[in-house]
């Protein structure tokens, strides 16, 4: 009896041996398996890393004048976080700057108050990329501050001995205002055509004219250099903003970042600040 209580007992350690082995040998391969998990993560990890080379250099942008200080702003974010980079401006009219892109001026990325301006460049093949409309701008009256003129309408533009400034009708503010004044069958003639909305805006700063037809974020960004009249005309003339990288870009990782970031949360959180309106959805 002894000696098979014996031989029982010396199955069962040779039975926890084997069993503990097997238990060893699945912990390491566990282990194993779970290093190598952990290591083509790792691995994958600078993979990704190493594929988002880091962005440096200059990026040109070209962009309507309307867009100064909101562009300028991002300008610095960018810059901000890509260290190495450098974001130069070239504010205008957007009809003037088109020709510009067309002309062969280097520019990486063209921002237009309007598709028709945008259209000059894509019809002769000139964007790398088809645009993207970012933003929309409504016009406003700009009059001294104030008001000492009591302008309380578009009809008010027209009354006899007020100096009154429009943008060009080849700018797309311009076109715009002339749109509201088509939709109101008013005719007006203004002391002067500017070839951009800020030069139009700062006639009005510098009190060489009465008023003058801008955006609303112009108005804005003059703070109390001039006062605001909004009118329900505007309503028939937003202007769409498009964005697109251009086809003869040098610097086209960092345009595509630029763009990526107008377009982004943050960007139109700039842009609506300034009082951009939201894209259309």
């Amino acid at each position: 009896m002894t000696t098979r209580s014996a031989r029982r007992t010396r199955r069962t350690t040779r039975t926890l041996q084997v069993a503990g082995a097997g238990v060893a040998a699945l912990l390491a391969l566990s282990a194993c398996s779970s290093s190598d998990d952990t290591s083509d993560s790792s691995d994958a990890a600078k993979s990704s890393t190493s594929s988002s080379p880091k962005l440096s250099g200059t990026v040109t942008v070209f962009a309507a004048a309307s867009l100064k200080e909101s562009f300028t702003a991002l300008g610095e974010q960018f810059e901000k976080a890509h260290p190495g980079t450098e974001v130069t401006f070239s504010f205008g009219g957007s009809d003037s700057l088109a020709a510009s892109v067309t002309g062969g001026a280097p520019a990486d990325v063209f921002a237009a108050a309007s598709p028709k301006t945008m259209a000059i460049v894509t019809d002769k093949g000139d964007a790398a990329t088809a645009p993207s409309t970012f933003v929309r701008n409504q016009l406003e009256i700009a009059t001294l501050p104030g008001n000492p003129d009591k302008i309380a309408s578009l009809k008010d533009l027209t009354r006899s001995g007020l100096k009154v400034v429009l943008c060009d009708k080849t700018v797309p503010c311009g076109a715009a205002a002339q749109k509201a004044l088509d939709a109101s069958r008013l005719k007006l003639t203004p002391v002067s055509y500017e070839q951009d909305v800020k030069s139009a805006l700062t006639k009005v700063e510098l009190k060489e004219a009465d008023a003058a037809v801008v955006y609303k974020t112009d108005v804005k960004a003059a703070g109390d250099k001039v006062e605001g009249v909004e009118f329900p005309e505007s309503a028939q003339a937003v202007n769409d903003y498009p964005i697109a990288l251009l086809k003869d870009a040098h610097n086209t990782a960092a345009a595509k970042a630029f763009i990526a970031l107008v377009r982004s949360p943050e960007g139109q959180k700039v842009l609506t600040d300034a009082g951009f309106l939201k894209p259309a959805s």
